[in-house]
């Protein structure tokens, strides 16, 4: 049997196979958080297409973190009916689905958020404008709406949630020595750096229990000088367990330097698999399930870092934008590799539009169906 069509355990969560659809940001949801339709069926052909499991977009754990227009919401009792119809549609579909949790810290938009603020005052041209230091006040209630989005997350159905601590949000603006500066118990080495993180899952495991499934996505470097660094986010790795986490997904990345978190251009095996090793570093300090993530787009490179032991899971994020039936279509040997073109225009420019594949080859396609 391939491996990468093989069953994977993952706490108490059971996956049918290792393929995951990395957490995307759709854009669709009404101006106070609410999912839209649209959502509901991105996620319904999804599960059809037989992806693993899927990791939603990030959703704000509180108003002041929410990052962009359109974002969807986990702030409010009041959106637990229309997130149970997200779980639903997948699970109706014999899918998986977990809520990536977030609080855009510094990076929120001037459309969603009057003023940011970040563990230290930043005002760098890696920000889009000058934040403010939090308030110890402020880190208390925001550890329990970390608290608090998860057990909605877990009432609303979904089959586990996962913790946003990447690409220069609040948890990796908090462990980040470029960003935080605090000398109190927030700030300092990367033991006290980490504190917000610890503090919130350990809120998050109170609400949902023992054997709920917690997922974290971590950015293990920032890309920028005097940012978190490869050293110092093995430390966290090797923490996580005792956190109470179950799985990593790794990235990297922080603020506006895009090209860690975003490849564009990938057109050779070669090109594939670009934090491999961030894994593979990972993999010697930790013993929790490793989802691997950057410029996967052939089957036989996703084969081979499952083989090497380097992953137990592959995520994906733009090649399920193209074809939401990719991972079928690999299994049963349609073809052997996503047709993704790397070309970053999956992003919506207006309101309403959403997530969607706008390169040349649909219109090809298109165009042969007629």
């Amino acid at each position: 049997m391939s491996l990468l069509f093989s069953p994977f355990q993952m706490g108490s969560l059971e996956l049918p196979n290792r393929l995951v659809r990395s957490a995307t940001a759709e854009r669709m949801a009404d101006a106070d958080g609410r999912p839209l339709p649209l959502l509901k069926n991105l996620y319904a052909e999804l599960a059809k297409g037989g992806v693993g499991l899927i990791i939603t977009g990030h959703m704000y754990v509180h108003p002041s973190g929410k990052a962009h227009v359109e974002m969807t919401g986990v702030h409010s009792d009041d959106l637990l009916p229309d997130l149970a119809q997200l779980a639903d549609a997948v699970h109706h579909e014999n899918g998986r689905i977990i809520v990536q949790i977030n609080h855009g810290g510094m990076n929120c938009s001037r459309e969603t958020v009057d003023e940011t603020f970040a563990p230290s005052a930043v005002d760098q041209p890696y920000v889009s404008r000058p934040a403010r230091e939090i308030t110890l006040k402020e880190i208390d209630d925001l550890i329990q709406a970390y608290a608090n989005a998860a057990r909605r997350v877990q009432e609303a159905g979904f089959d586990g949630v996962q913790i946003h601590a990447a690409h220069g949000y609040l948890i990796n603006q908090f462990l980040s020595p470029l960003i935080n500066h605090r000398t109190d118990e927030w700030g300092g080495e990367i033991t006290k750096r980490m504190h917000f993180l610890r503090e919130v899952s350990g809120a998050m495991r109170v609400q949902v229990g023992s054997d709920y499934p917690i997922l974290i996505k971590l950015g293990m470097i920032d890309g920028i000088q005097g940012g978190l660094a490869l050293e110092e986010s093995l430390q966290v790795i090797a923490a996580l367990n005792d956190m109470g986490i179950d799985g990593v997904e790794l990235s990297g990345g922080i603020s506006g330097d895009r090209n860690l978190n975003i490849g564009k251009g990938i057109r050779s095996e070669s090109d594939e698999a670009y934090f491999l090793p961030l894994a593979q570093n990972a993999r010697e300090a930790t013993q929790l399930p490793i989802i691997l993530v950057g410029g996967f787009r052939s089957r036989s490179v996703m084969e081979r870092v499952l083989t090497d032991g380097h992953a137990d899971l592959i995520s994906l994020s733009r090649p399920l934008i193209s074809e939401p039936d990719l991972p079928n279509r690999l299994r049963l040997g349609l073809q052997d590799k996503s047709r993704c073109l790397s070309s970053n225009n999956c992003w919506p420019k207006t309101v309403g539009e959403g997530i969607a594949c706008k390169c040349p080859h649909e219109k090809v396609i298109d165009k042969a169906k007629v």
